[in-house]
């Protein structure tokens, strides 16, 4: 009988594996032939050859009925989202862009589309494999990762001039310093209200997904957006239009303007930058926001402005670095290292203005707080996977540029949202907490803890305002008590009322410049701006408005008031 190989056709011969498969089959048939069958040698190899063939078959239309996420994105994608997922006319679609954007709505938004916008649904052009492979994809990163370097950022800028004959005066009548922005998530719009009347003056258009709180010139005429894809929108709100916008990342956390008003910092998830600009977006540097060697970089969680100190202050997410970038040009120079180190030899200074000025932490931070001096940074780290996962918070003297206090804090104080006041004899810190219905009350002499106050659920936004002995306080996180407001007695940290409104998310207090009207928001699609009178805290007028997340006195950001955020 002739071997088996001599059955083979020479095309198959150059497949060993498929040869070898097909021997193994033909020997155990050979040994266990099935009853009354009578298989020769070539009969055996085809049926061999037809079961790998099928089991081959099975596989590729098996991966062929797969949706091809990718080839789905560029055909109806990418002409609007970039062909990276980096936005063009549309937002980005990143992984860091849409980490607070649950996978439902994603779905939803592409089988639907998105109401006053021009993303349109896709139900009828997608089956349902199709729209969950493409809402899976989105939320997977970008390999190779998306660059955007300088040349990017300034071809990115566009800038529309002031006319000559442009009178330099609003057009409206209200108190320009008793102005609020009212940002609505809902449908990416920002309302400006009169803080008298509690009318809305104009109401525009802005960037998807804004983020960090605008920020306002010291004249309180200029206000900087910032959106999650990395724009920086300049709004003229006296003559109530779009001055200049920039890209200064495909993925920002913040926005910073100087207290002088003439310079604005950008902090980056993607790339891994800061971004200066000066008042009118132009570009004047980046700063790679990475260790001294370049050997590790970092997200940048946020930048603040601490204009008592002229300067910038940086916290980094991967790295533990604080960093200070002084706008002032009489800055005292910097030294990286230690002077007279034997490695480097005599240590060469760097100039301090626009310079790096580094304070070694011993975890990254997340969130921070200025106390009143701006001497201070009070800042928290979220729980690290692997350690003790849990919390923590410490205080950073920038003076001397050490840790000098660990807050005792359990579970996670929303720091950047903290408010000062006088309590007694001393200057207390209060700070909602993520992690349960609390506020953290600190003496900011001591460090230590005064007073836990309880509350219906873990907030995230806390809010008062000198002339007002109340701080208001929300319980948003929480799925049962998310509709709560509580009031506080600043001179007994004792809750005294709260306000509600059933089912629905209340959250996010601003005082007007006066303090006698707190405003709050019902955080719904269908939801409003509630204004409650700060002493009686009975609602005083109710405006509807879509989804209002956040709103900003232009008075009380611009003097820092001790109950806002800055």
């Amino acid at each position: 009988m002739r071997k088996l190989e001599t059955h083979f056709p020479e095309r198959l011969r150059r497949f060993p594996l498929l040869c070898a498969i097909a021997k193994k089959v033909d020997t155990a048939a050979a040994k266990r032939p099935l009853r009354g069958a009578r298989w020769s040698g070539p009969s055996r190899y085809l049926a061999a050859l037809g079961l790998f063939w099928l089991t081959g078959l099975h596989a590729q239309t098996t991966e062929a009925l797969q949706p091809n996420a990718p080839a789905l994105y560029q055909q109806h994608c990418a002409v609007c989202h970039g062909a990276q997922r980096t936005g063009i006319m549309g937002p980005a679609l990143l992984p860091e862009s849409l980490e607070r954007v649950r996978p439902a709505e994603v779905l939803r938004v592409i089988q639907q589309g998105r109401p006053a916008t021009q993303m349109p649904g896709f139900s009828e052009q997608l089956g349902d494999a199709e729209i969950r492979a493409l809402a899976a994809w989105v939320r997977t990163p970008v390999v190779p990762a998306p660059r955007w370097g300088e040349d990017d950022i300034r071809a990115s800028r566009t800038f529309t001039p002031v006319p000559d004959d442009e009178p330099a005066k609003p057009k409206w009548n209200a108190d320009p310093m008793n102005l609020f922005l009212v940002v609505e998530g809902g449908d990416h719009h920002v309302s400006l209200l009169d803080g008298d009347r509690f009318e809305v003056i104009t109401r525009f258009a802005s960037r998807y997904a804004l983020h960090g709180g605008p920020k306002f010139t010291p004249d309180g005429r200029y206000v900087f957006f910032g959106s999650r894809d990395g724009w920086i929108t300049k709004y003229d709100l006296w003559r109530l239009r779009v001055v200049a916008e920039v890209r200064a990342g495909l993925n920002m956390r913040n926005v910073a303007v100087s207290g002088d008003g003439r310079w604005v910092m950008a902090a980056n998830y993607l790339p891994h930058t800061l971004a200066l600009f000066d008042a009118d977006l132009n570009l004047v540097q980046t700063y790679a926001a990475a260790t001294l060697d370049g050997k590790a970089s970092s997200r940048v969680s946020a930048v603040y402005d601490a204009t008592p100190r002229k300067s910038f202050v940086v916290a980094l997410k991967d790295i533990p670095e604080l960093w200070e970038i002084s706008y002032d040009r009489n800055a005292a120079p910097i030294y990286d290292g230690l002077v007279h180190d034997y490695k480097m030899g005599e240590a060469i200074a760097k100039p301090g203005y626009l310079g790096v000025r580094r304070t070694p932490l011993s975890e990254p931070l997340d969130d921070f707080f200025f106390d009143q001096s701006y001497r201070h940074v009070l800042g928290a780290t979220r729980p690290r996977s692997g350690a003790d996962e849990r919390a923590s918070a410490q205080v950073v003297n920038l003076d001397i540029r050490r840790k000098v206090a660990d807050l005792p804090i359990a579970g996670m104080p929303h720091l950047g949202s903290g408010i000062t006041f006088a309590w007694g004899d001393t200057t207390v810190l209060a700070s909602p907490n993520l992690g349960g219905g609390a506020v953290d009350v600190i003496d900011m002499q001591t460090w230590k803890t005064v007073r836990t106050i309880a509350t219906p659920g873990p907030g995230f936004f806390m809010r008062s305002h000198e002339d007002t002995p109340y701080a208001w306080t929300d319980s948003m996180m929480s799925p049962t008590a998310k509709d709560t407001l509580t009031i506080i007695d600043k001179r007994t940290l004792q809750p005294v009322a709260q306000v509600r409104e059933p089912g629905k998310t209340l959250a996010h207090i601003e005082f007007t410049r006066d303090g006698r009207y707190a405003l709050a928001s019902v955080w719904e699609m269908d939801g409003a701006l509630v204004v409650y009178d700060a002493a009686t805290f009975k609602e005083v007028k109710r405006l509807p408005m879509k989804k209002p997340v956040g709103k900003y006195n232009v008075w009380n950001k611009i003097t820092r008031s001790e109950g806002t955020s800055h």
